[in-house]
């Protein structure tokens, strides 16, 4: 696919800038996709900034990507010229270890690989993500957008939705349980619409006052401002699960008094060392759980999208065109975007044919 129109960043430190390469030929199984909205995750930032010191350069990044596929190769079958499609944040496994064959490819025993940044399984070009005009995915790693989601708001569905929606379904979130989301951000969200769409009882945790109005228009039944010792004291033992989004180092201890025994803490933002220090007794004496969850398999991406188009759920976004990039990069730095950015890029490249 020669002449693919993108942004990319050349260095950790340099901003995005008009980047133009080619995509690799298809394959037998591969499916062709013109990219129509691609969202803004602060991973984007992360990896192309080498936060997470596994930087490759040049990026194009992104990988909460709706396009309509243009071509397919001939041993394709579940998709056709024409259809509307996603691509979330991988486009490989090794697809035979006993994570694949579960569908969990995000926990391949052999790594996945990520829409952008990663060794193409093949040939061993680096992938490119979705900041970009088109992009060439394997059958498997392609899911279908049902018609009556609306393109922008299901973009960040296929990061932040199914981040949120994986560790819901399988831990056995249902009407009844109590959840408590932490944090209310691009992932927070999220966890809220869909929890509140199985019928828990949803509790947001949040350090700003602030948020509490907007918690209960998004129709969480609590909010609790966690610096308030009082109110976080109030609900000791309720909990049934509770869903962790922040991506900085935090305290758990004061949380983990909130479950029930048997509770379960989920992180899924956090992806370093757990500090401070975990007390054990909390866990011990009431037989809870922190557990960690990754994206979701590629059942349960397809999963979500159906589940989202069922409950009219999607994610709260403001549209932009990609020469904003920049200014969207450092306003999402700053918390300043509810609750995610997506790329119009049709409007972005509108000499692409």
């Amino acid at each position: 696919m020669a002449n693919t129109q993108g942004y990319a960043a050349q260095s950790a430190t340099s901003p995005l800038e008009h980047f133009a390469f080619d995509r690799r030929q298809p394959r037998p199984d591969d499916v062709s996709i013109e990219i129509l909205y691609c969202g803004v995750c602060h991973s984007d930032l992360h990896f192309a900034r080498n936060d997470w010191g596994n930087g490759t350069w040049p990026v194009v990044p992104g990988h909460e990507i709706i396009g309509r596929v243009t071509a397919v190769g001939p041993e394709v079958s579940k998709f056709k010229e024409g259809q509307i499609v996603g691509v979330g944040c991988m486009v490989d496994s090794c697809e035979h270890c006993s994570a694949c064959e579960s569908g969990l490819e995000q926990y391949c025993l052999e790594g996945m690989t990520p829409t952008y940044g990663g060794p193409d399984r093949v040939d061993g070009t680096i992938t490119q993500g979705g900041y970009s005009t088109q992009v060439v995915v394997k059958e498997r790693f392609v899911v279908n957008v049902p018609d009556s989601l609306d393109f922008t708001t299901s973009a960040p569905v296929l990061c932040a939705g199914i981040t949120t929606y994986s560790p819901l379904k399988h831990y056995g979130v249902k009407e009844g349980h109590k959840v408590g989301v932490i944090g209310m951000g691009g992932l927070g969200h999220m966890g809220v619409k869909l929890a509140l769409a199985m019928g828990a009882e949803v509790t947001l945790f949040t350090r700003s006052e602030n948020k509490i109005e907007e918690a209960k228009r998004h129709g969480v039944h609590h909010v609790v401002v966690s610096t308030d010792d009082s109110q976080m004291e109030s609900y000791a033992g309720y909990f049934d699960y509770l869903l962790d989004t922040v991506p900085v180092q935090h305290d758990l201890n004061p949380y983990l008094q909130l479950l029930k025994f048997d509770g379960i803490h989920i992180l899924v933002g956090l992806i370093e060392p757990i500090e401070p220090p975990l007390n054990a007794a909390n866990l011990v004496t009431s037989r809870k759980v922190v557990a960690g969850s990754l994206i979701g398999g590629m059942p349960e991406t397809q999963e979500v999208l159906d589940f989202c188009a069922e409950h009219n759920i999607g994610c709260d976004v403001e549209v932009i065109t990609i020469d904003q990039i920049n200014e969207a990069w450092e306003r999402m730095q700053k918390g300043d975007v509810k609750y995610r950015f997506v790329i119009d890029m049709k409007k972005s490249f509108p000499d692409v044919a």
